[in-house]
């Protein structure tokens, strides 16, 4: 199934998109589609945290997608 991956931040930077498409498997949970995601875009990985949403609110990498779900990448966030 495809994903629409909302990005901000670096991930934006990263991606070159505010949005992105990924094929993920039917049924794929947000654990296969981090693996997904880092194969299309390796730097992705490097990141010190990245927190993944799903429909507005965190998931975790248990958690299973469906066609249709809103996804968001998190990049860590500092502030002072």
């Amino acid at each position: 199934m495809k994903c629409t991956v909302k990005t901000f931040g670096i991930t934006r930077d990263i991606t070159g998109a505010r949005e992105v498409e990924l094929e993920v498997a039917e049924g794929a949970t947000v654990h296969e589609f981090k693996q997904a995601l880092f194969k299309q875009y390796p730097r992705l990985a490097s990141l010190t945290s990245l927190f993944i949403a799903v429909n507005h609110a965190y998931a975790d990498d248990g958690q299973v997608l469906a066609a249709g779900d809103e996804i968001a990448l998190i990049p860590p966030v500092a502030g002072g």
